[in-house]
């Protein structure tokens, strides 16, 4: 198992084939995955996408006391940007532990992986991602208009925001005491 970073509650780690199980109780959720890029998976294809995801350099599992409870995707772009973007189970949702991954693995990043910019696509339907990337402290940049065609109606297209951070503009939270 290659740890990356260790926060107060979770690690961040490459995936393993043996977290499928964890991996299918996240993306075969329609609801969680509702905004993805993709269609909710079945638990069959979790297998192969464990595997996929362990041999990736750009998704990395969330863990809590053992147990995957999340993802983050991580894309290098051109010019020092990278894309960041994040999948947690339903039952993990509202407890701080997208914001608290997301924030050190963004750190690691500017730190380790000498990006300087991070940017994330986000649905302009999805409240919930984008008030994360604004407690992240990122910044909407801008709204790409009709992208990708809605999953239930391919006749309709959804529009993006478009929020990013420069490597100067992040800080670490504050340390209580």
């Amino acid at each position: 198992m290659e740890e990356i970073l260790r926060t107060e509650r979770l690690t961040v780690r490459k995936f393993m084939p043996a977290d499928s199980g964890d991996l299918a109780e996240i993306l075969t959720d329609p609801e969680v995955t509702y905004f993805e890029p993709y269609e909710t998976f079945t638990a069959e294809a979790c297998i192969k996408e464990a595997e996929n995801f362990a041999a990736s350099d750009e998704f990395f599992a969330v863990v809590l006391g053992g147990k995957v409870i999340g993802k983050i995707y991580f894309s290098r772009k051109k010019y020092g940007t990278a894309e960041i973007g994040y999948t947690f189970g339903r039952a993990f949702q509202g407890n701080g532990y997208a914001c608290e991954s997301v924030h050190a693995f963004m750190g690691y990043a500017f730190g380790k992986l000498g990006v300087r910019r991070i940017i994330a696509e986000i649905d302009t339907r999805n409240k919930r991602s984008a008030s994360l990337a604004k407690r992240l402290g990122m910044r909407m940049e801008g709204e790409h208009k009709q992208v990708f065609p809605r999953k239930e109606d391919p006749d309709k297209y959804n529009d993006f925001y478009i929020f990013a951070m420069l490597k100067s503009e992040y800080s670490q939270p504050e340390k209580e005491g």
